[in-house]
């Protein structure tokens, strides 16, 4: 009897790790790594996209055209180099010799890179009476050197009033120079037409065009430089006067006062001794012709009041 091998009742079972169908396995598992790995790349081109957006937004901040400048922090070292001041002083001063001090005043002022604009000195009289001298100058004293030099007026003398003022001008030389800027754009841009001027209509046009530019430019330029000159340069007024003066609120102590009265005192002998001066040869003048004319009066007078002589008898 012929032996018939038997059929395995059922197949072998699919190895969990790689058997059956083939591409079965290693399918499952790269969808299983594939859901990770899309998060972390969508979480690298998020970030990377901000920062590129980051980057973007700085270029196009900085680029395309010129760089706008950084602007000052207030308060800060930046911001107040940056500030156009103007600065302006009075001084009044009591010396001895307004005229002499006055000439002090102007060695003083260029000795420091500074310039007089104005020096007046002039004869007055006060209201005792007592004559004088005082003296007004208008100077221009490097900024930096301002203090300095109204420091210095106390070496002159009494300084009896300082006043000092600033104006900040920032604002308006920043609008000027670009305004200047503008203008000398524009000029520019006239210039070429005038070269690309195809009629004579056009060239006229433009030269007039061309004209009023030009003195808008000149104008501001002007203005600028003044401002400038101003920032530079402060504008100090000194005025000096003779001691014995009283100021405006009058003496501080009994002291002060004594002082204030004995040099008005000597100021007035002073004055007096000059009017005597002055008086003396047109009072010597005055005697002698009053002797020359009186005199003779006198001589007729007498002559004329003395009785006739009397007339002899006849014998």
């Amino acid at each position: 009897m012929d032996t018939v091998p038997a059929r395995p009742d059922r197949l072998p079972s699919r190895s969990r790790t790689g058997a059956g169908r083939p591409g079965d396995g290693p399918t499952r598992a790269a969808k299983h790594c594939f859901v990770p790995a899309a998060l972390i790349l969508a979480l690298l081109v998020g970030c990377t996209g901000s920062s590129g957006g980051e980057s973007s937004s700085a270029d196009g901040a900085t680029g395309g055209g010129a760089v706008a400048p950084e602007a000052a922090v207030p308060g800060s070292d930046e911001a107040a180099d940056d500030r156009q001041v103007v600065t302006t002083a009075t001084s009044s001063v009591a010396v001895d010799d307004p005229a002499e001090g006055a000439q002090q005043v102007s060695e003083l002022v260029e000795s420091v890179g500074g310039r007089v604009d104005e020096r007046t000195v002039q004869a007055t009289s006060g209201v005792d009476g007592a004559e004088g001298v005082v003296a007004d100058l208008v100077v221009r004293v490097p900024a930096d050197e301002l203090t300095g030099v109204l420091a210095d007026l106390e070496e002159l003398g009494d300084v009896s009033s300082v006043s000092v003022s600033r104006s900040d001008v920032t604002a308006t030389v920043v609008d000027l120079d670009a305004r200047i800027t503008a203008l000398q754009a524009s000029v520019a841009r006239l210039l070429a037409l005038m070269d690309d001027a195809a009629t004579t209509e056009a060239l006229l046009e433009a030269e007039q065009a061309l004209s009023q530019r030009q003195q808008e430019l000149e104008s501001l330029q002007s203005r600028r430089a003044t401002l400038a000159d101003q920032v530079e340069l402060s504008t100090l007024r000194v005025h000096l006067e003779p001691f014995g003066v009283a100021p405006a609120g009058g003496p501080d102590g009994f002291l002060d006062g004594l002082a204030t009265g004995w040099r008005s005192l000597v100021a007035v002998a002073g004055g007096a001794v000059v009017v005597l001066g002055v008086v003396l040869p047109w009072l010597v003048l005055a005697a002698l012709v009053a002797v020359a004319v009186v005199v003779p009066l006198r001589r007729a007078r007498r002559r004329a009041a003395a009785p006739p002589p009397a007339a002899a008898p006849e014998g």
